[in-house]
């Protein structure tokens, strides 16, 4: 992405770096403006556009993420990119998780200075095509996944079952800049006992009885990409010492093997159960939890976001029918209805459960709600007989759902909503005050 016509905003205190700085960022099209110190910046930051910010970490009258801190408490959040010397992981890990955008140490190449900024430039991914779920806690996900992917710290993903953690660990495996190499999914869960070890770091030819050849384990499979090991709180103790091995020395042994293999691939876990508890309990090591999670991401579940519930419907359907001749055009208006109302204990894998089922045995063009909840005798409308309801309060209740499902995506506000409903803002707030929807 060009810098052409970028207004940046530089805080640095050092004259040679920031004359380089700004005589290079002016070259590549972009508007500087520079200040030395976290007062200068206190108030240029107030009375300018910037649309990010480069900034030193150590100032003479502060640190660079005191002034993050204050901005992003204003509420005037620009992107963040941090430069340092004194740069470490543990830094970078805690300016990431805090909101910043990037963090480069001295010295750096310009290429890749530049390269980075070019992507804290990019539009937002609010504005993009959603990758994970329309809801703010799923769009504000795949924005902390953006900022991971440029870091190789473990990643521990926690959630209900089905809520999609593997989903979210494939996308960030996309996201990596770098080729990104094998993605390999291990259920801890699933592995035998006895064979866990040689499942996740191979084996020799006649380490064990039965092993009639060498057996390279899913630790080597993963080559340079991810390994992904779902259900780690099932993991035998003998096995987290080992994966904990792993992780701070970057190689290990087959099973009866002398070569040390190298260990290029990033660890991503996940989990349904609260790890902290099974650390009390005895039954999951303590410094292997810490390790694991130096990123954290918990992704909630399907009933923690209703605006989710029909852009997954949509997805799910359409991957589904690809490919096949089912008659089905698509879910009638009561099905949505009726299934933005269900709690979902199964979450997104329940969804699509439910839409495969109903696909193979629906009788209409339109899936119906009875197609989706066969156990529940549920009429069309979701509540009570059609036979009783006047088709005013069928118009009415269509129309409060609808407004409260509009509002749901785009997180109440009220412009926004009006805007997708095609109504002005007096109109929404008349039909929200009638409907008596808070």
């Amino acid at each position: 992405m060009s810098l052409e016509n970028r207004w940046l905003a530089l805080i640095e205190d050092d004259p040679i770096m920031g004359e380089s700085l700004v005589q290079r960022l002016e070259l590549e099209g972009a508007t500087v403006s520079w200040w030395h110190s976290i007062d200068e910046a206190r108030q240029g930051l107030r009375d300018t556009a910037a649309e990010a910010v480069i900034c030193d970490i150590r100032l003479p009258d502060g640190t660079g993420e005191d002034l993050f801190r204050e901005s992003w408490r204003s509420g005037r959040t620009r992107p963040f990119l941090f430069v340092t010397a004194y740069g470490d992981v543990a830094q970078a890990v805690r300016l990431m998780r805090e909101g910043a955008h990037d963090y480069v140490t001295k010295p750096f190449e310009m290429d890749d200075f530049l390269d980075r900024l070019s992507q804290m430039l990019k539009p937002d991914s609010s504005d993009a095509e959603p990758a994970l779920g329309v809801s703010k806690a799923m769009r504000d996900a795949d924005v902390f996944l953006m900022r991971a992917s440029r870091m190789a710290s473990p990643l521990l993903i926690t959630g209900e079952t089905g809520v999609g953690k593997e989903v979210v660990t494939r996308r960030l495996h996309s996201l990596r800049d770098v080729p990104a190499g094998p993605f390999m999914a291990v259920n801890c869960a699933a592995l035998p006992p006895d064979l866990m070890e040689s499942e996740l770091f191979g084996h020799e030819r006649g380490a064990f009885t039965g092993a009639q050849s060498q057996h390279l384990g899913y630790a080597e499979r993963a080559g340079n990409g991810m390994l992904f090991l779902d259900e780690i709180g099932d993991l035998a103790l003998k096995l987290q010492a080992k994966l904990l091995r792993l992780i701070e020395d970057r190689n290990f042994h087959r099973v009866g093997g002398e070569k040390l293999i190298p260990f290029k691939a990033r660890i991503v876990c996940a989990t349904n159960a609260d790890l902290r508890k099974n650390v009390a309990a005895g039954t999951f090591r303590e410094d292997l939890y810490y390790r694991i999670n130096v990123l954290a991401l918990r992704v909630p579940p399907l009933r923690e976001r209703p605006a989710d519930i029909a852009w997954l419907m949509d997805r799910f359907y359409a991957e589904l029918v690809a490919g096949t001749d089912t008659g089905a055009r698509g879910f009638s208006a009561a099905a949505y209805d009726v299934a933005s109302t269900y709690e979902w204990p199964g979450n997104a894998r329940e969804l699509r459960n439910r839409i495969e089922r109903a696909l193979a045995f629906t009788a209409s063009h339109w899936i119906l709600p009875h197609d989706l909840f066969p156990e529940q005798q549920t009429n069309e409308g979701g509540n009570a007989p059609a036979s009783h309801t006047t088709l005013a309060s069928v118009r009415d209740d269509a129309e409060r759902r609808q407004i409260v499902r509009v509002l749901a995506a785009h997180d109440g506000h009220i412009a926004n909503t009006a805007e997708a409903l095609g109504v002005s803002r007096t109109t929404l707030w008349e039909k929200m005050k009638r409907h008596a929807i808070s």
